[in-house]
């Protein structure tokens, strides 16, 4: 079994999801009381918030690049950075260890190939929607992002940060989401990928109007391949 280190904390409830479903997912697949060989080290989120809020990316990518040395010491094979949108910092992360960094848009982008499409709606933080960092990457795998107007990412934004990351799950929340994931189909959106790893706490794919990628489960699953490779 291959160790690995997640980089958690961001936020918390998303980290209680990844350690939940790489178990999850070892024991299907070992059976008796298997579990995962995993390291976490979790780090204070109010410090990645303020950091995001001041726009010092290279400060939050330090500290998270720290971690991801720690982790490599301690003997972990591969890195999980369990949050979409501090994979802007991800090639900083990678730099500072020799052991790979398994990504989360390409664990989400190979799904939607899968899938057979190319046209997807994305919903995450501003940071996530707008930056373009996503975009940027996702775009190499000939995929074409769709992502709600300016009012709409302020509040899909709000919404993570002042209620999914506190584990408040709200309907009135969960009916704005479905409401723009229905205007993004509009655009012709053939799915919509759950591009922060708090939305699927919301949105699933018994609720949603187009097929969901869940990047958590899919972070997760891609997760699970590395540890029981041999």
């Amino acid at each position: 079994m291959q160790k690995i280190g997640i980089i958690g904390g961001m936020s918390p409830e998303s980290t209680l999801l990844y350690y939940s479903q790489i178990n999850r997912g070892v024991n299907q697949a070992l059976g008796k009381n298997h579990s995962a060989d995993l390291l976490l080290h979790s780090v204070d989120f109010e410090t990645i918030v303020q950091l995001q809020k001041n726009n010092d990316w290279q400060q939050a990518g330090e500290l998270l690049a720290q971690s991801a040395v720690m982790l490599e010491k301690m003997g972990a094979q591969a890195l999980l950075l369990a949050t979409n949108t501090m994979h802007k910092v991800a090639d900083q992360i990678q730099a500072a260890c020799q052991i790979p960094l398994l990504h989360i848009i390409d664990s989400t982008a190979l799904a939607i190939q899968q899938a057979g499409l190319n046209k997807i709606a994305l919903l995450g933080t501003r940071f996530t929607m707008s930056d373009g960092f996503y975009r940027d990457r996702i775009e190499k795998f000939s995929i074409e992002l769709v992502t709600p107007n300016a009012e709409q990412q302020h509040e899909i934004h709000r919404i993570i940060f002042d209620e999914l990351c506190l584990n408040q799950v709200n309907r009135t929340s969960r009916d704005y989401y479905l409401n723009v994931i229905n205007d993004l189909k509009a655009q012709g959106a053939q799915g919509v990928i759950l591009g922060c790893t708090e939305i699927c706490l919301l949105i699933n794919a018994e609720n949603a109007p187009l097929p969901t990628f869940d990047s958590t489960a899919l972070h997760t699953q891609a997760a699970v391949k590395f540890i029981l490779r041999r």
